[in-house]
């Protein structure tokens, strides 16, 4: 966090709301809430905008360096993961940037919960006991550890929200074969084991995250990001046990600040509700904040990228990539 300081803020203020390039032999793009994803040949550029959603909606002010943040984080944790599962990473030519095997996704999001929080607390209050076909133990508390994490999956919606369901329909509905699923039950608890030890290592708790995975050549991969501060949720370790004993709220590393800088500005993103617009000096706290999540979450040190032309930086490392 110390080069905000020594930046000027005209720097700082530089960061990428979207990118617009015709990459050779580009077949497709696709603009999704935080990534512009290029395919080329059997491959895809993904391109780790600034941009920021919560509650299905996104920002109107991108956050500088967030993309970066997120594309290393993800890295770390895809190369620290290989072994457990292959997956679709095949280089970083730059800190935005992503490229690897184009594969054809299922369309279920595989969510795994070590905490009963966020929207399985949510269920939970309202007085359930069965969460995608999982039941959940009486007498639990707001952050309280399951006895064992619980898979609590969820379908890729094109556009809204995604829906909960259970293994069993998943399999019934035919949107992931029996066999298939179990392989993506075997990586999902894999990752979220090695997910746990890597953070415990680093003074944080793994509450919950998801996973995606798609197909190739008859190999399941992991796809997408894994582990970073917008697919997963963080407590701080130290304090964990007393907190929980007072009934206070745990202390968190993740983007839920945003949402309840939304929320006290009035916006959840139901209907009627106008977006706010962040003003310069929130918009420099969340990029300190991201900064934090990533020296935190891999214990290196943040080194942010040249922003003098960012899209032309982005576009000469793609191509330099593919010379090679």
């Amino acid at each position: 966090m110390r080069f905000l300081k020594s930046k000027r803020m005209a720097d700082v203020q530089k960061s990428i709301g979207e990118t617009n390039f015709k990459l050779p032999n580009q077949s497709s793009f696709y603009r999704g809430k935080v990534r512009d994803v290029y395919s080329v040949h059997d491959m895809l550029v993904m391109v780790a905008s600034d941009r920021i959603s919560a509650f299905d909606h996104v920002l109107p002010r991108p956050i500088p360096f967030k993309g970066q943040v997120l594309n290393q984080v993800a890295t770390h944790f895809l190369r620290a993961t290989s072994d457990i599962c292959p997956n679709w990473l095949m280089g970083t030519p730059d800190p935005n940037v992503a490229i690897g095997l184009k594969c054809e996704p299922f369309r279920v999001e595989m969510v795994i919960r070590g905490y009963l929080v966020g929207h399985a607390w949510r269920e939970y209050k309202a007085g359930k006991r069965i969460l995608c076909g999982v039941k959940m133990p009486d007498g639990m508390k707001e952050a309280d550890k399951f006895p064992e994490p619980i898979i609590t999956p969820a379908t890729k919606a094109e556009e809204g929200h995604d829906e909960d369901i259970s293994k069993e329909d998943i399999i019934k509905q035919g949107i992931v074969g029996a066999r298939d699923y179990a392989v993506l039950e075997e990586y999902t608890r894999g990752l979220f084991q090695r997910g746990t030890e890597m953070a415990a290592e680093r003074g944080l708790i793994l509450v919950d995250t998801k996973y995606e995975f798609g197909k190739k050549n008859g190999n399941i991969f992991l796809i997408d990001e894994i582990h970073t501060p917008d697919s997963s949720r963080y407590f701080y370790k130290e304090g964990y046990a007393e907190r929980q004993k007072k009934g206070e709220r745990q202390k968190q590393l993740s983007k839920e600040f945003v949402r309840e800088w939304l929320m006290a500005n009035g916006f959840q993103g139901k209907e009627g509700q106008k977006m706010p617009v962040m003003p310069d000096d929130f918009l420099n706290q969340v990029t300190k904040r991201y900064v934090e999540l990533y020296e935190k979450i891999t214990g290196n040190t943040f080194v942010p990228a040249d922003v003098s032309d960012i899209d032309n930086r982005i576009k000469t490392n793609i191509l330099n990539y593919f010379k090679e």
